[in-house]
């Protein structure tokens, strides 16, 4: 799974001073190193390199600054990395490969060597404004087929585990949690009832929610 390599890589890009937070706007990693302007690296996982994750990175390469493909190095030294035609596509979009070895070491195959124009700032800035606001990295990179934890995610927990003993006012609930107002208003997961005027309880589904994600109570 992919999920496998997302440590390696994390550590690898770590190790460059970037503050790494994996599964932001459907990239498996998203690295980001503060300054002005700040750094952004886009870096997708594969089990192996192949085209599918060649066109994930020509998807990501307008709302970053460089985008890193990586991969599970083959066994025998015969897979798309030991091939020059793979490397040279590479080179000529301006991808950085990783190879991610048997034992998890990750070497540089080929390094991103163009800078890309900048045409989406509204996707840039969708994807920097998340890895601000998500609190640690609770997703690994490469995670499918499950619900994200985003940072809207994790305030609305933080609502909910605020509203467990007895409704609040959503002014009370802001000082804590900025976003609380408009979260409990919009109700998007259906954790959250109006049991009066500014004041708001948690439901039976909020409640669920707490037990399957534990981690967010105190």
């Amino acid at each position: 799974m992919e999920t496998e390599l997302y440590l390696p890589v994390k550590t690898f890009l770590e190790s460059l001073d970037f503050a790494v937070k994996g599964e932001i706007g459907r990239c498996d990693i998203l690295a980001l190193r503060e300054g002005d302007p700040p750094v952004m690296v886009i870096c997708e996982l594969k089990q192996s390199f192949n085209l599918e994750l060649v066109l994930q990175g020509v998807d990501r390469a307008c709302a970053c600054d460089e985008v890193w493909l990586a991969a599970r190095l083959s066994a025998r030294g015969k897979g798309r990395e030991s091939d020059a035609r793979f490397r040279n596509l590479c080179r000529r979009l301006g991808f950085g490969l990783l190879g991610v070895s048997q034992h998890d070491e990750v070497q540089i195959i080929v390094t991103p060597e163009a800078p890309f124009p900048r045409r989406d700032p509204k996707r840039r800035s969708r994807l920097l404004k998340e890895h601000r606001k998500r609190q640690g990295d609770p997703v690994l990179g490469g995670s499918t087929r499950m619900p994200q934890m985003t940072a809207y995610r994790q305030q609305a927990l933080a609502c909910a585990v605020a509203l467990v003993i007895a409704p609040q006012r959503r002014r009370d609930l802001a000082k804590a949690v900025p976003d609380a107002p408009k979260i409990l208003e919009r109700n998007v997961y259906g954790w959250f009832e109006r049991v009066e005027k500014g004041i708001y309880g948690l439901t039976p589904a909020g409640r669920e929610a707490l037990e399957r994600w534990p981690q967010a109570c105190p």
